[in-house]
């Protein structure tokens, strides 16, 4: 599944590509991916003009003059920006098509991603309203966490993957900056005090930004808006490395389930 760093960069590839386009029209091929496809969008969105790409969480948030269209990636759902006479592949279900001749395409084999509407500001739509702060922003920070944390036996790793907590934290980054904050991610969350919640948080945020920059991260499918992969699989240190030793001590990677997730830590340098 796509994460927040993967989300970020497609929205940085469409951005100079889309803002100021006029949508002709919409071209729904299915009429429910996760959830159904509103049908007016075919009335709404012609002669729109895209006034600004922006994200929030995993959501991409095209700004059209007259509401919001949010995609989401879901599982192994792909934007790219095509010339609009582009054959169509197996799972291509939606294109936003503009004037200049190019469509916005999404593929999604598995039908988990998401077209929504909404008439009203981002943080008023029912799938945003409850979203923690976003990752980089200072309204994460570590004494937030920490009073998040007091008292409660839920595996720190659980913790910070809460989007209600903090959106975007994903399994692969969750599991990378764990690691480098030196914590067991099964570690009961009301037991780590406040000087270790500011190295998490200071790692969270470190890990996240050079994901971004980097392109996010190749693990199975995903490639930006423009189909390149993304890199920051190169930099990980524990994710995927069961069995390898860590780059600090030389101790196997292990891989334990923490909330039906595959959890990969060093024993040794991980408490």
């Amino acid at each position: 599944m796509p994460e927040l760093p993967e989300v970020e960069t497609v929205c940085r590839g469409l951005r100079p590509l889309i803002v100021g386009q006029t949508i002709e029209r919409i071209e729904v091929r299915v009429e429910k991916l996760r959830w159904p496809i509103a049908p007016e969008l075919r009335q709404i969105l012609p002669r729109q003009k895209i006034l600004s790409v922006a994200r929030r969480a995993k959501y991409i948030l095209l700004e059209v003059e007259s509401g919001l269209l949010l995609i989401h990636l879901g599982m192994s759902g792909v934007v790219r920006i095509v010339d609009s006479e582009t054959p169509l592949q197996k799972h291509d279900h939606v294109d936003l098509v503009f004037g200049n001749g190019t469509s916005l395409r999404m593929n999604d084999p598995r039908r988990f991603g998401a077209w929504l509407w909404s008439r009203g500001p981002a943080a008023a739509h029912p799938r945003l309203r409850h979203l923690g702060p976003e990752p980089l922003s200072r309204q994460f920070n570590a004494a937030a966490l920490h009073r998040l944390a007091t008292s409660r036996r839920i595996a720190v790793k659980n913790l910070i993957m809460d989007q209600k907590v903090v959106v975007g934290v994903g399994n692969i980054y969750a599991s990378e900056a764990l690691f480098r904050a030196g914590i067991d991610p099964a570690r009961p969350a009301g037991e780590i005090g406040p000087g270790r919640y500011r190295k998490l948080v200071a790692e969270i945020k470190a890990v996240l930004a050079v994901a971004i920059e980097q392109g996010g991260t190749t693990i199975r499918d995903f490639t930006s808006a423009e189909g390149a992969p993304g890199y920051f699989s190169q930099q990980l240190q524990v994710y995927g490395r069961e069995g390898a030793p860590c780059i600090v001590c030389c101790a196997p990677i292990r891989n334990r389930r923490i909330g039906g997730r595959s959890s990969f830590y060093c024993p040794v340098c991980q408490k």
